[in-house]
């Protein structure tokens, strides 16, 4: 073995349906997937040379980011801890990236009959896992959420909180607030619908919630509620262009797939859940307890 390969200094297996990933944790915190364990998850073929194959799948390559290709075509080899052979793997955001490449080839009708296998794939996973939520999925398998430190959460903290309030910009589309009332069964007046005072609560638990764990807490502490009962500005004023505001914009548009495709607010909540938040379905029912608010 290489000495000078990083090392995994967490280890551990993720169960999704019939798949089983190896995942690792290395010294620097990265949060890393087998290769091979990713090739076989997606019913790829080859082995080793399965991710590559990906790219040069003529049905799949037109829908693979050029981010996405660079990092298939540079895995990062490390030492797993175990004395064997050093191991070939990838950063676990790779393989939601890798899941909206197959399923956008689907819905294109770009996809052979032969590879339809792979699409089922991709949607058993989709529905496990965000591109946040393969991060904590690997923490938990691996056990490293027990021992992440200040040091962790001080570092999500400086990507995702802004040092100077940013000016106001629109941030929530008009569609989130359509569907939502949609949903709720709440009159729709735009463009300045009037909304329950129940809308900022939902908005929490399904948006900013599943920000990165601390995140949420800390725009409430940056911006508290006034002595008149609201906030002198929005939560997203306090996000970081870069990274804070993208991953925002990026999670309120899943999340409002999810409702356009919901007939009524029970299916819109199985859809959330199966697609956030799998390992608890206990919260099926989270959104609804606190209904007497509005």
């Amino acid at each position: 073995m290489d000495k000078g390969l990083p090392k995994a200094i967490f280890r551990g297996s993720l169960k999704i349906g019939d798949a089983v990933l190896r995942c690792f944790v290395l010294e620097d915190g990265r949060r890393l997937l087998s290769g091979r364990t990713i090739t076989k998850a997606m019913g790829l073929s080859g082995r080793g040379q399965g991710m590559r194959r990906f790219l040069d799948a003529k049905s799949l390559k037109p829908f693979a980011s050029n981010e996405l290709s660079v990092a298939i075509e540079n895995p990062i080899v490390f030492d797993g801890g175990s004395g064997g052979n050093p191991i070939f793997g990838y950063e676990g955001p790779i393989l939601p990236e890798i899941c909206n490449a197959v399923l956008e080839a689907e819905e294109k009708g770009q996809l052979p009959s032969t590879q339809k296998k792979i699409a089922i794939q991709a949607r058993i996973l989709t529905k496990a896992f965000s591109t946040v939520g393969i991060i904590a999925l690997i923490d938990e398998a691996t056990g490293y959420q027990r021992v992440r430190d200040r040091d962790e959460l001080q570092k999500i903290l400086e990507a995702y909180i802004a040092k100077e309030l940013l000016p106001w910009t629109k941030r929530f589309p008009d569609e989130f607030y359509k569907q939502l009332f949609r949903l709720r069964g709440w009159q729709y007046s735009p463009p300045s619908p009037a909304k329950p005072k129940y809308v900022g609560k939902l908005t929490n638990q399904l948006i900013y919630e599943k920000l990165p764990p601390g995140v949420l807490d800390e725009l409430r502490r940056k911006n508290p509620v006034m002595e008149k009962g609201w906030r002198k500005h929005k939560h997203h004023q306090f996000l970081t262009e870069n990274i804070g505001n993208p991953h925002l914009e990026k999670h309120l548009a899943s999340v409002t797939t999810l409702m356009r495709i919901s007939n009524n607010w029970r299916e819109f909540e199985r859809h959330f859940v199966r697609a956030f938040t799998p390992e608890r379905p206990e919260q099926l029912s989270l959104l609804e307890k606190d209904e007497k608010v509005e």
